[in-house]
């Protein structure tokens, strides 16, 4: 979607060591629900917590063609190593859009060397390409398009949105591929509201079952299926975790498993949380950026219904070359992308 500049590539963090294992108690044989909640509890305290590393505030905001008011969460650590595999996040946060003729928002663009997933969570988005997939999501769903070794396409709001209006919200990522992948077939995957499994979060305090009151959830639409107990819908090319949080309770710790190693990356949609054991608050449209280390991350919400997005997934490590809509390894692959698309050799 977004026209980008290629910045600086900054350095890996190095993986700490591997999270401790768990204690003696938990040789005992489950018996019953409440004992396995119970040991279960006492098993993530036991468990090493990812620490923030830096807290980034709401960017400036800006416009997408006529129909993307967004964020730019990362700030300036796009298209570094330092987030690596993300490489972008765009956010258009509510907004009121009124009924309308004009389409709204971006025309035919190349892409190569990554995938881009749109989520939408008010209004709806149109997406043509030039494989021939053409679709429309709406509340909750997900696109996730490999561009891999080419592909041309636009983004609007749909046609039934626009002639409507209504309130609009959805957010874009840019994932990289790892060098292997970076020229094969593209690929698109319409990921619906309804294919995302949805589990509980799990308190940090055994305590604090009894409390919980509304939906206190995690969307899992990319995870693997050992951390999290079910079948993520999105087919990956690297290990990579997309979760969309939903807490309706505030002051009471919830504890999100992650793989040690994989960076990991909170954005706070709507409401404030705390993150970590040392409960750093992030507000509003803030990102946490967490250590490699450690395997549980501990969120509060210090508002009820607060609504997060987490990103995570494993460092790629290989060089970035990013220029506008190509993201290879090195500048002279992004000239031959160029040169590609101007000779029509692109999707």
């Amino acid at each position: 979607m977004l026209c980008v500049l290629s910045r600086r590539i900054n350095p890996l963090v190095a993986a700490p060591s591997k999270a401790a294992h768990r204690a003696s108690s938990l040789r005992h044989t489950l018996r019953s629900p409440q004992s396995r909640r119970a040991i279960h509890a006492s098993a993530m305290t036991e468990q090493k917590f990812k620490e923030v590393r830096e807290i980034l505030g709401a960017p400036p905001r800006h416009w997408v063609g006529n129909g993307f008011h967004v964020f730019p969460v990362f700030h300036n650590k796009a298209f570094t190593k330092e987030l690596s595999p993300w490489l972008m996040f765009d956010y258009a946060a509510p907004k009121e859009f009124k009924p309308s003729y004009e389409r709204r928002g971006v025309g035919q663009h190349p892409h190569r060397g990554f995938e881009t997933i749109t989520i939408a969570w008010q209004g709806e988005v149109e997406h043509g390409d030039s494989v021939g997939n053409r679709d429309v999501i709406g509340p909750g769903d997900v696109q996730w398009m490999t561009a891999a070794r080419g592909i041309i396409h636009e983004e609007f709001h749909s046609t039934d949105f626009q002639q409507t209006g209504g309130v609009f919200e959805m957010a874009q990522l840019w994932l990289n591929l790892p060098k292997k992948h970076k020229m094969k077939k593209p690929r698109y995957q319409p990921i619906l509201a309804k294919d995302i499994p949805v589990i509980p979060l799990k308190c940090a305090n055994e305590e604090d079952r009894d409390k919980l009151t509304g939906e206190n959830t995690i969307r899992v639409i990319a995870g693997d299926e050992a951390t999290y107990g079910c079948k993520a819908p999105a087919d990956t090319h690297s290990p990579v975790e997309l979760l969309d949080i939903r807490i309706a309770n505030s002051k009471v710790p919830f504890d999100v498993p992650i793989p040690e190693g994989h960076n990991t990356i909170v954005f706070v949609r709507r409401g404030e949380i705390t993150v970590g054991e040392k409960d750093k608050k992030v507000e509003q449209q803030g990102v946490a950026l967490m250590h490699l280390g450690g395997d549980t991350l501990r969120l509060t919400a210090t508002q009820k219904n607060t609504e997060v997005l987490l990103l995570a997934g494993e460092p790629i490590d290989e060089p970035i070359a990013a220029r506008g809509p190509f993201v290879m390894n090195t500048h002279e692959e992004i000239l031959q992308a160029n040169k590609d698309f101007m000779n029509g050799k692109m999707g």
